[in-house]
């Protein structure tokens, strides 16, 4: 039998292969915008506990991003997931012996069991009285933490927290020793943890967070149960939230008061703000931005966080979708600007077409 296929032809991927890998692309898009940036922390940055710091706290923006990008519910209680985690895995780590896949689990389980109580009174109230009252909850848990030095050691915080390496049968699999790789364990879980929320955002409960937050009296009329999605979405963002805690304990050492502190909650909204709400890699580029900006103000000025504070009115005032909306509009204008490029330079060909005589 005479083959009578041109050479080479069968190996040209079709128009629906290209379709398809670029649909891929597409849609996995900010996994893997998220995967570049741990590739390249470690190429631009010799601390190896600062690239982990813009890690945990990105985990910490995401969380928060759930609640007011996604639910439109700004929330001043994510200090106390957040500190909650750290001391969840500080004990577990210095009164047992058990390991750190458990004390992690374990500040995730706290997390979003304290956010469910937390998020069951505070979505009984819309607006203002929300803010005031996660705000409220954040200064109780607070004082309780300041009031328990027994067990989170008040002023001074648990100490001392080791981070002993991930192993099976007494036989050490992955070692967490150094800064270096502390960082690529966090870094495999910050994809995975950035991944199941990026599907929760695009599932059906996702998009219903969304129509609450654009308007909540219509989706209630549509039939959605408003306080039981509300409660979901706190439950999941105290969970991400007491995670990042628990791996700022293990990356640090220690689990100080300030990581429950009202301050903290402030931080993380900061961060979500920066970036911009309503998107989740925005988070990761509001969370970068603020770590590595502070860290390279504090090495000019002692008072850093007055240029800090004079950035976030620029941020107010110009740039109210964040960094994001403002790489959107950098991107809309170069491909605006390179489309009417196109357009003249189809024109001028179409002219000197026209104006050449035949020959």
């Amino acid at each position: 039998m005479i083959d009578t296929s041109k050479p080479g032809v069968q190996n040209v991927p079709s128009p629906t292969t290209r379709r398809g890998a670029k649909g891929a692309m597409y849609r996995y898009r900010f996994l893997l915008l998220a995967l570049l940036v741990v590739c390249v922390l470690p190429l631009t940055l010799r601390s190896g506990s600062l690239a982990t710091e813009v890690l945990v706290f990105a985990l910490a923006a995401l969380g928060c991003n759930l609640l007011l990008g996604h639910t439109g519910l700004l929330s001043f209680g994510q200090g106390i997931f957040f500190g909650l985690g750290s001391y969840c895995a500080g004990l577990v780590l210095t009164k047992t012996a058990l390991s750190v896949p458990v004390a992690l689990l374990a500040a995730i389980i706290v997390g979003a069991a304290t956010a469910a109580l937390v998020g069951w009174f505070s979505i009984r109230q819309r607006g203002t009285y929300f803010v005031m009252l996660t705000l409220a909850f954040g200064q109780l848990f607070y004082f309780l933490a300041y009031t328990t030095p027994d067990v989170t050691g008040g002023d001074n915080g648990l100490l001392d927290i080791p981070r002993p390496a991930l192993g099976l049968f007494g036989k050490t699999l992955v070692p967490l020793a150094s800064p270096w790789q502390y960082y690529g364990f966090v870094a495999v879980l910050f994809l995975v943890v950035f991944w199941l929320l990026m599907r929760v955002s695009h599932s059906v409960f996702g998009r219903t967070l969304l129509a609450i937050r654009d308007n909540e009296a219509r989706a209630a009329a549509v039939g959605y149960d408003v306080k039981r999605f509300k409660l979901m979405a706190f439950v999941i963002s105290g969970a991400v939230t007491g995670l990042a805690g628990a791996l700022h304990a293990l990356m640090t050492g220690i689990a100080p008061l300030s990581n429950i502190d009202y301050h903290t909650s402030e931080m993380i909204l900061v961060m979500t703000v920066i970036g911009g709400s309503g998107n989740l890699f925005a988070s990761v580029l509001g969370a970068a931005f603020y770590v590595l900006f502070a860290d390279w103000l504090s090495t000019l000025w002692p008072r850093w966080l007055l240029l800090l504070g004079i950035v976030l009115i620029a941020v107010s005032l110009f740039m109210q979708r964040g960094l994001w909306g403002l790489g959107e509009r950098i991107w809309q204008s170069l491909r605006r600007n390179g489309d009417n490029q196109g357009n003249n330079d189809h024109h001028d060909q179409k002219d000197n077409d026209a104006t050449q005589e035949p020959v």
